[in-house]
């Protein structure tokens, strides 16, 4: 069976491209045998990381009082649903020309040192390697190609450092451009990504 994580982090929730295109991908990756875990990413569900709950981590578990306790089991199911998946999906629309705070934010919890890499006497090494990745990154504009906006793009690069540093080389993004063009780019931008989609294919689900 397969584990698909899928993770969603646009303002606009149901509506949103990112959303839409990235639940047909899912439904592409994980067939009827996948075990898919849902995490939609909001400022009042995936609160920014805190001294508090750095601080957390670092005490015995049998010492932490109620609210550390708390942070820490938040913590390490974040990071448990990440170790479990074997495809992540994520629908990331481009603000400002990078991603979301909560998306960043649940990239926070993510890195661990001595969980999701480690420091090693050739420099870090990541601990999440075999994982294949997906993005849906939504975009107003055009930032591919020979785009002059192209340089602007801060939202690719960052996610794929991210999951490098942390093992993930098989890091795959489907555009959606032109959202806020216009209808028709809209729609182009959309059927674009759709046809990414469909061009997907992963080694079949043992029954």
């Amino acid at each position: 069976m397969r584990n698909v994580l899928f993770v969603t982090s646009s303002l606009l929730g149901e509506n949103a491209k990112s959303r839409q295109v990235g639940a047909e991908l899912v439904a592409r990756v994980g067939g009827t045998h996948a075990r898919v875990v849902e995490r939609h990413l909001t400022p009042d569900n995936i609160p920014h990381l805190t001294l508090e709950t750095l601080g957390a981590l670092g005490v015995a578990a049998d010492q932490r009082s109620p609210v550390q306790s708390a942070a820490v089991q938040f913590a390490d199911q974040i990071i448990e649903e990440v170790e479990a998946a074997d495809v992540i999906v994520i629908g990331a629309p481009m603000y400002n020309f990078s991603i979301p705070s909560t998306l960043k934010a649940w990239f926070d919890y993510i890195a661990r040192a001595g969980r999701t890499f480690k420091y090693t006497a050739n420099g870090p090494e990541g601990q999440l390697k075999g994982k294949k990745i997906y993005v849906i990154a939504s975009r107003g504009g055009y930032y591919t190609g020979e785009s002059p906006a192209r340089g602007m793009d801060f939202q690719e690069p960052y996610i794929r450092g991210f999951w490098g540093f942390l093992g993930v080389t098989d890091v795959n993004f489907i555009h959606v451009e032109g959202q806020a063009i216009g209808g028709e780019a809209a729609a182009k931008g959309v059927a674009a990504a759709r046809t990414a989609v469909e061009k997907i294919e992963l080694p079949a689900l043992a029954a």
